[in-house]
């Protein structure tokens, strides 16, 4: 599975794409994190439905300090484009 999800709230500055790197890493979990503009995270997360879940539930409350409002989900098909998973800034 694939999932695109966006992440609100206190999200920055608080080892939020760190933190869902070691997560994705520990599910075998693809993909990318990143910080936007406006204070959210984004992040593409691909594998298995059961790992990916377990990457978004962490996502759901986040590392210590983090504080999250709202996580928009979007279910995508696999594409298999990502050979690990990685922090980025700007575009994938």
């Amino acid at each position: 599975m694939r999932a695109h999800i966006l992440v609100s709230g206190r999200v920055q500055g608080v080892f939020f794409r760190g933190a869902t790197e070691r997560n994705a890493k520990r599910y075998n979990v693809t993909g990318w994190v990143r910080n936007l503009p406006d204070g959210r995270v984004e992040a593409i997360l691909e594998g298995d439905r059961e790992a990916v879940e377990s990457v978004i539930e962490f996502c759901s409350r986040g590392p210590p300090g983090a504080y999250v409002r709202n996580l928009d989900i979007s279910w995508e098909d696999w594409v298999g484009e990502f050979a690990d998973f990685k922090i980025t800034r700007g575009g994938p």
